[in-house]
């Protein structure tokens, strides 16, 4: 059997509309959730390269937890289980007041597993600026707290630009996740098309485009980032002074 091709019907309302809409609502859910992820993992990152034993074993559990149950089971923990175990007003407020509580849900979700993936990255980073640094901010009279906010994080910060580029990357593709429960985002919206018009190739093949571009528009962006923030002790080939 030969298949009909048929490319205009991706130019055609409402399938067109329906395309820029999860568009909109992909990055949109993205968005969100990477400034949770980036709010909260820098947070428990920075705590957890404190090598205090309280907030070691703490943040070491929130990483473990967040970073290794999947995405997926967390997303219907938040939105079908969660509501079901808290006190029945905050349930009712989750599942019925919370304005679009399948998007919100989507948003938390994402962000609070991406969190614990750049929790790590930033732990790491700052374990990578020579101790000396953090010997210097403290003999100039700088707290913990402002050693980490004025000397440490910033330079941490510019060594894990590369590996953050790649979370960047992951949260948009696990956005199309949210699908799952409900939230009708970019892929949602394309299974919609091919649903109806029966035209899976044209529809699969525009989401992947789409999906490429905006790969493609975060690694220039963050290679342009990377460019002007890098240390030039940290340069490939520099060596780096950990005395």
């Amino acid at each position: 059997m030969n298949y009909a091709w048929n490319w205009g019907v991706l130019a055609q309302n409402p399938y067109m509309q329906w395309l820029i809409s999860g568009v909109e609502l992909t990055s949109a859910i993205s968005l969100a959730a990477l400034v949770i992820a980036v709010g909260v993992g820098t947070a428990v990152g920075v705590v957890h390269s404190a090598h205090t034993p309280v907030g070691r074993i703490l943040t070491g559990i929130y990483i473990n937890v967040f970073r290794n149950i999947p995405l997926l089971l967390q997303m219907f923990l938040w939105f079908f289980v969660v509501p079901e175990i808290v006190p029945a007003g905050m349930g009712r407020w989750l599942k019925r007041d919370l304005p679009f509580p399948e998007i919100m849900t989507a948003i938390v979700a994402l962000g609070l597993f991406t969190s614990a993936r750049i929790a790590v990255q930033v732990s790491a980073g700052i374990d990578a600026v020579p101790v000396g640094q953090r010997w210097a901010a403290r003999a100039t009279g700088l707290s913990p707290l402002q050693a980490y906010r004025l000397v440490l994080l910033p330079q941490a910060v510019r060594i894990i630009i590369p590996p953050l580029t790649s979370e960047f990357l992951t949260i948009f593709k696990n956005s199309s996740l949210a699908l799952t429960i409900g939230v009708y985002e970019l892929t949602a919206q394309t299974q919609q098309i091919q649903s109806i018009t029966y035209q899976g190739f044209e529809a699969f093949t525009a989401a992947t485009v789409i999906y490429v571009t905006i790969a493609l528009a975060v690694t220039l962006l963050m290679r342009r980032i990377e460019v002007r923030a890098t240390l030039p002790s940290f340069v490939s080939g520099g060596g780096r002074d950990r005395t």
